[in-house]
């Protein structure tokens, strides 16, 4: 049985890999702890990016209520947010998928139509993968992405007095599993990467750091305090209609960017119709502190394994995606 948080296992794998390996040599830039490892290939103008998701029956979908196809652009849909946060363009992704006796053809075919409609739109040809057998339907997606040499956005970048935002409205996606229909449901169901986004991010606003919010902006940010070593102060983010203060801060699964900027950055109010808005700032003190309107916000979102009992370690909250 696992005895700790999925926080602690990752930094004890972290470390671990650190100890062992010759990353710097082999020219890996950024291992484990960012949304995508950066690799930096010698004598090029790019660094490659790459990141990978898994995608459970019963984690992350149910049948009863997500389509194949739903589940198939979802898949996808993961890896690129992570692409998408580091400021990225796609370039190819893999797909290893394995399926239960009860996947007919037309499930597969409904799940590869998701998966490649968004590939497509996406630039992210699909290049490889696995099929097998198992128990209940899992997947896990590679995805491979690109950024100009040393320029992809980082969790560690954050600055003492930079400025917090968020793109778009949270809470929709964890409105939308007890919704039975509209946007908030659409949105949980096939979540859109913020791939223009992530450049104009990184292009124009010259983020100083930047990481997609998947499980939850009290957790998300948690993590982006600790790689920066700073603390946070924040007020209430923008909440979807209809979604609670709650589902806003700790939900998960929204995709939106949460990002920083030095504080004399021009933030335009909304890109293509996606509103940036601006919640809170960095500052000196404990990593990983959060304050909302002043009180300390315990990082409740979303972790597959076990929370852990020490100070700021998220805490578990019961999910069915």
């Amino acid at each position: 049985m696992v005895k700790s948080s999925e926080v602690k296992w990752i930094e004890r794998i972290r470390k671990r890999a650190g100890e062992a390996g010759t990353a710097r040599q082999n020219g890996l830039v950024v291992g484990i702890g960012d949304d995508c490892a950066i690799f930096r290939p010698p004598g090029g103008s790019e660094d490659l990016l790459f990141t990978t998701d898994l995608l459970i029956e019963g984690v992350h979908f149910r049948r009863e209520t997500h389509g194949a196809q739903d589940v198939g652009w979802k898949a996808l849909a993961r890896g690129l947010s992570d692409i998408a946060a580091m400021g990225g363009e796609p370039r190819f992704c893999l797909l290893s998928l394995a399926l239960p006796e009860w996947a007919d053809a037309r499930w597969i075919d409904g799940f590869y139509t998701g998966f490649l409609r968004l590939a497509g739109r996406a630039g992210a040809p699909l290049a490889g993968g696995d099929l097998a057998r198992a128990a209940r339907a899992m997947c896990d997606v590679v995805v491979c992405g690109a950024a100009p040499r040393g320029k992809a956005l980082r969790r560690d970048g954050a600055r003492a007095g930079d400025a917090i935002y968020v793109s778009g409205a949270l809470g929709g996606s964890a409105l939308g599993l007890s919704s039975a229909r509209g946007e908030a449901r659409r949105r949980h169901l096939r979540p859109e990467p913020r791939l223009a986004l992530g450049r104009f991010l990184r292009e124009r606003l010259r983020a100083t750091a930047a990481m997609d919010l998947s499980d939850g902006l009290s957790l998300d940010l948690w993590r982006l305090g600790r790689e920066s070593k700073l603390s946070a102060r924040i007020e209430p983010p923008p909440i979807f209609r209809g979604a609670t203060l709650d589902q806003a801060l700790h939900g998960g699964e929204d995709y939106e960017l949460l990002f920083t900027v030095a504080p004399r950055t021009r933030v335009p109010t909304d890109f293509e119709g996606l509103a940036l808005t601006r919640i809170g700032a960095m500052e000196p003190g404990t990593p990983g502190l959060v304050k909302l309107n002043g009180r300390p916000l315990p990082a409740l979102g979303w972790d597959h394994l076990r929370a852990g009992s020490g100070q700021g370690a998220p805490a578990p909250r019961r999910r069915v995606r």
